[in-house]
């Protein structure tokens, strides 16, 4: 909840109250070139670089503990880097310092929704804050959101009154609120049985029609092929594969390979 909290300001810094209101347009272009991050002595990411497309879903993958959380929020500004850069469209991204001419929204691994708020609520709430338009316009915002990701008329219920797969989809939905051009999620199904997962990547794989650009933490090969235009994996701080999901499922690449094998039927094998 505090994350969700401290990316509402970092969002009141970086963008204007008419370009949050606009239309949505096509994604930004993400670049991380040679990002280091220590923790201690230890160290987690280590020179990674890495580009996603404008309009891209890219997903990121690996093993427990390889450092897929930690890019994701360096990417959000959440986490200053000890080497390297973050540039989007072009131009450098550093947290805090405002002025940045993209929306970026998040979908949090606990989805972080309010629950003294409703669904519509929630949803609606960065637009009320920011006071970006009426009430009534904000409703229609909402209404468009939620119908979006499945969940039409349910404004005002409450985050308790859903199931996990739900309170999911309404943490979108308040992501495509601010109409992004970068949305990022951290394991979207993280804690979901298999019926909700699939759910979950079938609302992420037609949001790509969106043509906004997509950044995908995922432990979950299956959500991964559902969803991916490409793939990453990270090990040991380092991105040793990219490529589309066909492209990583036939790699020679033994580290790949192994883990792969331990997490899901590789097509065609």
């Amino acid at each position: 909840m505090r994350a969700w909290l401290r990316f509402l300001r970092q969002s009141d810094d970086s963008e204007d109250r008419e370009a949050a209101a606009a239309p949505a347009v096509p994604g930004v272009r993400v670049e991380v070139q040679g990002l280091n991050k220590f923790f201690g002595p230890k160290h987690v990411l280590r020179d990674l670089t890495l580009t996603v497309e404008a309009g891209e879903t890219f997903v990121i993958f690996g093993p427990s503990g390889c450092g897929k959380s930690v890019l994701l929020k360096h990417i959000t500004g959440l986490l200053v880097p000890d080497a390297g850069r973050i540039l989007v469209d072009g131009e450098e991204f550093r947290a805090g310092t405002g002025g940045h001419r993209f929306r970026m929204a998040m979908v949090f691994q606990s989805s972080a929704l309010f629950n003294s708020l409703s669904v519509g609520e929630n949803v609606g709430l960065w637009l009320k804050e920011h006071r970006i338009c009426g009430p009534s316009e904000i409703a229609r915002i909402v209404a468009e959101k939620l119908a979006l990701v499945g969940l039409a008329g349910t404004e005002r219920s409450r985050p308790a009154e859903l199931s996990g797969g739900m309170r999911k989809r309404v943490a979108i939905a308040r992501a495509l609120a601010i109409d992004p051009q970068l949305i990022l999620y951290d394991e979207p199904t993280a804690g979901l049985d298999p019926v909700l997962t699939e759910q979950i990547g079938g609302v992420i794989a037609d949001l790509k029609t969106l043509r906004i650009t997509a950044i995908v933490v995922t432990h979950d090969l299956n959500l991964a092929a559902t969803v991916a235009d490409r793939l990453g994996m990270i090990h040991e701080g380092r991105l040793i594969e990219t490529g589309t999901p066909a492209q990583v499922w036939a790699t020679a690449n033994p580290v790949v390979r192994s883990f792969l094998n331990t997490q899901m039927k590789i097509p065609g094998r």
